[in-house]
């Protein structure tokens, strides 16, 4: 009797900037992961700019397939399943992504799977830690989302809080601009704050009502505005570095306690992290510290999986193709696609 063939996944992402296909073997064995970065075309405009985006994911996506193939020693025909981000993101974005998947899927006559962002965030978690299993609570993090989850099992999300208004991420990237730092924000802050003081300066931390597992930022990015206009009024100097670290605590300290105290409100006995802010330092470093002598184990992926990818997706949709979830050619782009 021969061996049995092991599926193999193509995955697709186009949910914002970032133009990705990847090949992963039965959910967990990435055989390659190709991401063209979009961040120098839209660096000059100190954000993402949605119809440069949708227009370089046209340009990039075919050789970005070609290369995923090829790292991974794989002929499209030997694909048996395609997941593909189909929201939540910028709407001319998603379309590139699923609009080459649906292609794919009626030539190849393959399986389409429809695969969620923020889902696929989660999922990158799953791909370097072979030994973790739901039920988990994973916080979400990143330019536009900030999330808190609770996995009791595959293929079911419970959403426990949520933004109310920037998401950490945001909040990074706009008051790194304040700042006059580089885009993307949150990595500079993180690099400007290593050598500042976090307790330099008091900012606020919006805890919400009491309970409850939500956030916000905006609050935090006003006060920063203003010590920043009246320090400037009174001609003081500033210290870039003091003010980035003392920021960057103000929001990791409200993102540490909020997952923590779910996590511990579920029972569970992992907290997984994901999203591009997962990669700060200091959010890490503040996370082990914490959950540690509570015993709570933290995961999270390598900086490479933390960013949108096609693995994270290419994942995602392994579990839901053996859970029989499969999508028509009908397959939708969905900007404010929910869980």
């Amino acid at each position: 009797m021969g061996k049995a063939r092991r599926l193999t996944i193509l995955g697709i992402e186009t949910s914002c900037d970032e133009t990705s296909c990847a090949v992963v073997v039965e959910g967990r064995e990435l055989l390659s992961n190709i991401v063209a970065s979009q961040v120098d075309f839209h660096r000059k405009f100190g954000g993402v700019v949605p119809e440069v985006a949708s227009r370089k994911h046209t340009e990039l996506i075919i050789s970005v397939l070609d290369e995923a193939l090829r790292a991974a020693g794989v002929e499209a025909s030997g694909i048996d399943v395609i997941g593909v981000t189909c929201g939540p993101g910028l709407i001319g974005s998603l379309l590139v992504g699923v609009s080459l998947a649906k292609a794919m899927s009626l030539a190849l006559d393959i399986p389409l799977i429809g695969v969620n962002h923020i889902e696929g965030h989660v999922y990158a978690n799953f791909l370097e830690h072979p030994d973790i299993e739901p039920p988990m609570v994973c916080l979400v993090v990143s330019g536009g989302h900030s999330d808190l989850l609770y996995l009791p099992e595959h293929g079911r999300f419970e959403l426990m809080g949520r933004t109310r208004d920037d998401a950490a991420g945001e909040a990074f990237d706009k008051l790194a601009r304040v700042l006059g730092l580089g885009y993307p924000g949150g990595p500079e802050i993180d690099r400007v704050a290593a050598s500042g003081d976090p307790e330099a300066l008091e900012f606020p931390r919006a805890y919400l009502e009491e309970g409850s597992y939500d956030f916000s930022f905006s609050g935090l990015k006003t006060a920063v505005i203003n010590h920043l206009r009246k320090a400037r009024e009174r001609g003081d100097e500033v210290s870039v570095a003091d003010v980035a670290a003392s920021l960057q605590k103000a929001i990791v300290d409200v993102l540490v306690d909020k997952a923590i105290m779910a996590a511990l409100d579920k029972g569970v006995g992992v907290l997984a992290v994901a999203g591009g802010v997962a990669s700060n330092s200091f959010l890490r470093r503040e996370l082990q510290r914490r959950a540690s002598p509570v015993g709570l184990k933290v995961v999270y992926p390598s900086p490479a999986l933390c960013t949108d990818n096609a693995a994270m997706v290419a994942c995602a949709a392994y579990y839901r193709y053996m859970r029989g979830d499969v999508a028509s050619l009908e397959l939708k782009a969905i900007p404010n696609l929910g869980l």
